[in-house]
């Protein structure tokens, strides 16, 4: 697909003026499925990347706003240097501090889409802050809906290869662009429930952090569990709109009905495809509490039926006016907060198959990352 960045108009210095000083410590995690690889050129077509799914998908109800286009970026390919400096560019003027990388490794040295993170680490460009979340989680076929197919598995093989992996994560750590919390670099770990022993984990990536002359590791479990606290982790955050739709799902039939018919769901019906309204789940999410040890994690818009098809969720009328509403709430709810863990996360910059982004598009443009401008930066 063509590669359409528009010349000296995403010129770094021109874009990225940026007035005010932030609120909040805005990080949005980017996916970095937008090149080639090996693994997915065998299990789906050559050529394969995000992009496909997205540019094949189809309307499947009335008024369902797919297929969904890129505007100012185009269809990018992530092997090209200055689709990354637009992103950047981009997303340093809207406010947003850095991006938070999904970073897979599967256990016994193996790991994909390392390419993108790779380069900028090694060419030092986009000077753009970033942190790396590890999505340690197997990779399955659930993108052509077939979610009981094992791509590749996820393993933990043990200290060994742990200490690997920590070796591998070092030399990100110790680049100056790297994001950190009262100078401890800020690791995510997507499932730590996943993991064999957690503490296990976290006091070996403490104590390996220190031995390399860091102060530590700020560790963050990315699952809504304040337990995760005491397995080691300084913060947790969320997978939403998971939860949200498992909410629902709780109770009675009868109760799910009703709840469904409030929330805007078209098919009532919990298997299949479900349709809410995003401003109901907006309005859900501002009613929770924030837990003392909870960093906010907001999402702008959701529709991964370019992935899952009829057994995907969209939430629909999902305007960058709810979005902003909803930011602005959440970072209103960490300025209690020292400094430094004034930390919100956006979910995400690039997740264009699952409908879940802020880089431009045709509907809306930049209007996104215009509230999170107005949201992030005071004047």
């Amino acid at each position: 697909m063509a590669l359409q960045l528009r010349g000296s108009h995403y010129n770094m210095e021109k874009n990225a003026k940026i007035i005010g000083l932030p609120k909040a410590r805005a990080i949005a995690f980017y996916l970095p499925q937008f090149h080639p690889i090996p693994e997915n050129d065998v299990w789906w077509e050559p050529g394969f990347t995000e992009w496909t799914n997205v540019s094949r998908a189809k309307p499947l109800y009335a008024g369902h706003a797919q297929p969904k286009h890129p505007a100012d970026l185009g269809y990018y390919d992530l092997r090209v240097p200055e689709v990354r400096q637009a992103q950047a560019a981009l997303a340093k003027e809207a406010g947003i501090e850095g991006f938070c990388y999904w970073h897979y490794w599967f256990g016994n040295n193996r790991k994909v889409l390392e390419r993108p993170l790779k380069e900028v680490l090694e060419s030092g460009d986009p000077n753009f802050p970033f942190c790396i979340c590890w999505a340690n989680e197997s990779w399955t076929g659930v993108w052509h809906g077939a979610s009981d197919r094992i791509l590749i598995e996820q393993t933990y093989p043990g200290e060994e290869d742990y200490k690997s992996y920590f070796q591998d994560l070092l030399t990100y750590f110790r680049d100056k662009r790297y994001i950190r919390v009262d100078g401890k670099p800020l690791f995510v770990v997507y499932s730590p429930q996943n993991l064999p022993n957690a503490n296990e984990f976290t006091k070996l990536f403490q104590q390996w952090a220190i031995e390399a002359g860091l102060p530590g590791l700020y560790l963050v479990s990315l699952a809504k569990n304040p337990a995760h606290l005491a397995w080691g982790f300084q913060a947790f955050g969320s997978k939403p709109p998971g939860a949200y739709i498992g909410q629902l799902v709780k109770g009675s039939w009868w109760r799910r009905r009703v709840l469904y018919r409030q929330r805007g769901l078209r098919q009532w019906k919990w298997k299949g495809l479900k349709v809410f309204n995003y401003q109901h789940f907006v309005d859900a999410e501002l009613e929770k509490p924030l837990h003392s040890g909870e960093l906010p994690v907001v999402v702008p818009n959701w529709d991964n039926t370019p992935r899952s098809g009829r057994n995907g969720l969209v939430l629909e009328h999902a305007t960058p006016e709810a979005f902003g509403r909803y930011l602005r709430k959440m970072i209103e709810l960490v300025q209690n907060r020292p400094e430094q863990e004034r930390i919100v996360f956006i979910k995400a910059w690039n997740e264009w198959a699952e409908g879940n982004y802020l880089e431009p598009d045709k509907q809306y443009g930049r209007e996104r990352l215009k509230v999170c401008r107005e949201s992030i930066l005071s004047e």
